[in-house]
């Protein structure tokens, strides 16, 4: 013993407590439990129960550490070599211990003191150990443990009692952060109360007082934090020697002790209880509850098949969790597809309404385009009754001019130029018409596709069929979903009825209170079962509704698409006609201005042609009145020489006739039906006659023509020729007659 407390501090804590009570100690005591100690292997194997039977009555105070190194086998640990190497690692959990090192044992001297001895190695045991298993690191109840330990042997071989501690007394399972044996000796002690204790039960259900707010820690200290330290040593021995279920007898001798006041309180009264009275309870020593513990019925058996149970039980409920995750991750899924489906639709909402504005604004157009149709049509009309009304014009004109052929002509030529003017522009502004009536024609006949194509009353009709269907397909799934609530309302009621039944159950035998619990369990994963089935369902009802609502959706926007694109059809058709109208008007417009200059080249070269037909006429009327004037001369001079002229006279006739003609020919040429005819005959005539008549007049009366008797008279005599020898065509504008002048040497002048 003083060799194993050679290597560290704490061992003064130890010596100094046996010494003060060495004295106490009985000499047999001594002398059994000094043999016990060198014979260990043998009492072990062959003494076990009288060994358990020493170790209930309590190991001696300076045996402790030895004694329980050798009932865990933790004397000769490889991993005690390693203790002086973790200590010089950094652990994650450094701060946390820190933290609860001053909780632990507030009130001993050993640990009483901040950065005293006792919290030192308190750390250092407690890092090592987080160092050694990194799954469980550091729990709190863990510290009161090695806090216990250290208060019987050094550091080094309480790290390695606690390392066994943790491996093969269960330990490390109720450490480890799922806590899932603690969860299991919770299900065993709760069943030993239903068995044991069940008014108590019943109270503790009634208070809704569960298993874990009292006797978790009772498991994860064996009592250190609540009994006394010298009752709690005593329980650790036995713990050391027969593992946990001391912890299981204790916990049920306690509750024994206190049924009848514990039934009286409530839930926050029993907190209480379990605080402040229970820990007091056995200050005077640890042999009542001892003895009181070992009167408790313990089964091994049934605690085995109780652990089974409650392996099953989890299993079922880690299934049941790993569903539920599952149908939750699908319900995730589900909103995110219904928010999705939402989006689209509230999207193809707004495309909806886009497109009926769009028809709407289609509408519109379709109605103002009729009207300018309208009004093209109109204007068409009124350009096609002033067309009619100028070629009757021009037939007027035409009818008053042939009359007229022989008289002088009424109209000028800037009167016919200027209704040529207004006649082809009457013209063009008929084609224009007909092109713009051809437009609106066509116009009109693409609304009228377009109508065709848009949803008509068998479309309409179909999709009210669609949305009578969903709305049937939505009732039956509402109709299904309160038969299911219905049904687990049916449960629930049931499950209360059950409740009541099963309450006055818990003093019938073993078999029924377990039968009991099976129909319990049973009742309740039907309720489950009932509620995952409406929840799911209700899931399903929902999917149907979002994939019905994106059926119809998509069916609205495959009918938007298949407008739009007619509509960019339609545009792509309009600006190619607009295109195509707009080089035609380009065309008609070069076309107009080349037939313009054209006509006012031809009225040019007419105009040069008719002054040099109207040089010509003048010229050959030049020619014919010196002809005349010649003839005259001669004819005069035939008769003063009474010489016969007949033939000479003839020979003028026919050279008058000859110029007739060419002038005829002239006036073909100028296109004027209105000119008047150049009659030289009667300029013969007449001043043949005129002659005849005054030298008649000389002979009968034998009276000389006082013209010629003074030749002054004679020379200024005028002679008027015949009304039709005056020129009066619009292009001679002089209008001189011709003047015929006898001179006295009797020759005439002109």
């Amino acid at each position: 013993m003083n060799g194993s407390r050679r290597n560290s501090g704490s061992s003064l804590v130890s010596s100094s407590s046996a010494s003060s009570n060495l004295s106490h100690l009985e000499e047999d005591t001594w002398i059994l439990w000094g043999r016990i100690v060198n014979e260990w292997e043998e009492v072990r194997k062959k003494k076990e129960k009288q060994l358990k039977d020493l170790v209930r009555k309590g190991i001696p105070h300076h045996f402790r550490a030895i004694v329980w190194q050798l009932l865990c086998n933790a004397q000769n640990m490889p991993i005690k070599d390693q203790y002086s190497e973790l200590l010089k690692m950094t652990s994650p959990c450094e701060k946390l211990i820190r933290r609860d090192i001053a909780r632990t044992y507030p009130e001993h001297e050993f640990f009483k003191e901040k950065d005293s001895l006792g919290q030192e190695v308190l750390f250092n045991v407690m890092k090592a150990y987080s160092l050694v298993d990194r799954e469980v690191g550091y729990c709190q109840g863990s510290a009161f443990i090695v806090g216990l330990l250290l208060m019987q042997m050094p550091e080094e071989e309480a790290f390695c009692v606690f390392v066994k501690l943790m491996q093969d007394y269960r330990l490390r399972e109720l450490f480890k952060p799922s806590m899932a044996e603690l969860g299991l000796c919770m299900y065993q002690f709760e069943s030993m109360i239903q068995e044991q204790l069940p008014e108590l039960h019943v109270h503790f259900q009634a208070q809704s007082f569960h298993t874990s707010m009292y006797a978790s820690s009772w498991f994860l200290t064996i009592f250190l934090t609540s009994f006394p330290l010298p009752v709690a040593t005593r329980i650790f021995d036995i713990f050391m020697c027969e593992g946990l279920e001391i912890v299981f007898r204790v916990g049920l001798a306690i509750l024994q002790m206190n049924q009848a006041e514990l039934i009286q309180l409530d839930m926050e009264g029993m907190l209480q209880h379990f605080q402040r009275v229970i820990p007091h309870q056995f200050d005077s020593g640890p042999d009542k509850v001892i003895q009181a513990a070992y009167q408790v019925k313990y089964n091994a058996k049934k605690m085995k098949k109780l652990e089974k149970d409650y392996t099953t039980i989890k299993t079922k409920e880690m299934e049941e969790q790993v569903e539920i995750k599952r149908l939750r991750t699908e319900n995730r899924l589900l909103k995110q597809r219904i928010d999705t489906l939402e989006k689209e639709s509230a999207s193809l909402a707004d495309r909806l309404i886009q497109g009926q504005v769009t028809r709407a604004q289609e509408a519109e157009e379709n109605y103002l385009v009729k009207r300018e149709l309208a009004t093209v049509k109109q204007q068409c009309e009124e350009a096609t009754a002033q067309l009619e009304q100028a070629k009757k014009t021009i037939g007027q004109l035409q009818q008053q001019q042939q009359p007229q052929a022989k008289g002088p002509p009424r109209f000028s030529e800037e009167s016919v130029l200027q209704l040529e003017k207004e006649l082809v522009r009457a013209r063009l502004k008929e084609a224009e018409s007909q092109c713009a009536l051809k437009d609106m024609q066509d116009k009109i006949l693409d609304m009228e596709k377009r109508n065709s194509s848009l949803p008509d009353d068998t479309n309409v009709a179909r999709l009210q069929e669609e949305l009578i269907g969903v709305k049937l397909r939505e009732a039956e799934a509402l109709t299904g979903l309160k038969e299911l609530r219905q049904q687990v309302r049916d449960l629930e009621e049931h499950w209360q009825r059950h409740l009541a039944r099963t309450a006055s159950r818990w003093k019938d035998t073993p078999k029924k209170n377990t039968l009991s619990e099976l129909q319990d369990e049973l009742m309740s994963v039907r309720l489950r079962e009932a509620e995952v089935q409406a929840e799911l369902r209700e899931t399903r009802h929902r999917l149907l509704e979002m994939e019905t609502q994106n059926q119809i959706h998509s069916n609205q926007l495959r009918r938007a698409e298949q407008e739009s694109r007619c509509l960019q059809d339609r545009v792509q058709t309009l600006t190619t006609q607009n295109k195509d109208l707009h080089v035609q008007l380009q065309a008609i417009k070069r076309r107009q201005a080349e037939i313009e200059c054209k006509s006012k080249e031809d009225v040019m070269a007419v105009r040069l042609r008719e002054a040099d037909n109207i040089a010509a006429m003048a010229e050959l009327q030049q020619q014919i009145s010196e002809l005349e004037i010649q003839k005259e001369e001669r004819k005069v001079q035939g008769q003063l020489n009474h010489t016969d002229s007949s033939q000479y006279i003839r020979d003028l006739k026919d050279q008058i006739a000859e110029l007739k003609q060419e002038i005829c020919c002239l006036k073909g040429q100028r296109g004027l039906v209105s000119q008047p005819t150049f009659d030289g005959i009667h300029i013969v005539n007449h001043f043949m006659m005129g002659v005849s008549e005054s030298y008649q007049s000389s002979d009968d009366d034998g009276v000389k023509d006082p013209n010629l008797q003074n030749p002054q008279q004679r020379s200024g005599r005028r002679i008027k020729l015949h009304p039709k020898l005056e020129d009066t065509d619009s292009d001679d504008d002089d209008g001189e007659a011709l003047r015929l002048s006898v001179p006295q040497s009797k020759s005439t002048t002109v």
